[in-house]
């Protein structure tokens, strides 16, 4: 699995519901999920000016995977995404890996 974030990676998402930065609350999720992923850092963080001239190119892999430049996103070992930290969450929480450290099939 491969989580894509903008640089505030793995950052605030300890913090309480609305001021929890979306990025941290999805790889908080999957750490508190059990889940072992890869963390990938996209360019283009926050829609600051100087980074309008190149965002489109800086976020089209995360465009090309989802059909969106917004991140975070979870692309999942079959392929599937998952777009935005409540689904994320959500689909962490559904399939925490087993004792074992499989993880039961997804959905």
């Amino acid at each position: 699995m491969i989580l894509y974030t903008c640089g505030q990676k793995k950052h605030g998402g300890t913090l309480p519901g609305p001021l929890a930065h979306p990025c941290g609350r999805a790889a908080k999720a999957l750490d508190d999920a059990g889940h072992s992923y890869e963390l990938r850092t996209v360019a283009g963080y926050r829609m600051l000016f100087w980074t309008r001239r190149t965002r489109a190119r800086d976020r089209a892999e995360i465009k090309r995977l989802s059909g969106q430049e917004m991140v975070p996103i979870l692309v999942l070992d079959t392929g599937d995404v998952i777009s935005g930290s409540t689904e994320i969450a959500g689909w962490a929480r559904e399939n925490a890996p087993d004792a074992d450290g499989t993880r039961a099939p997804t959905s």
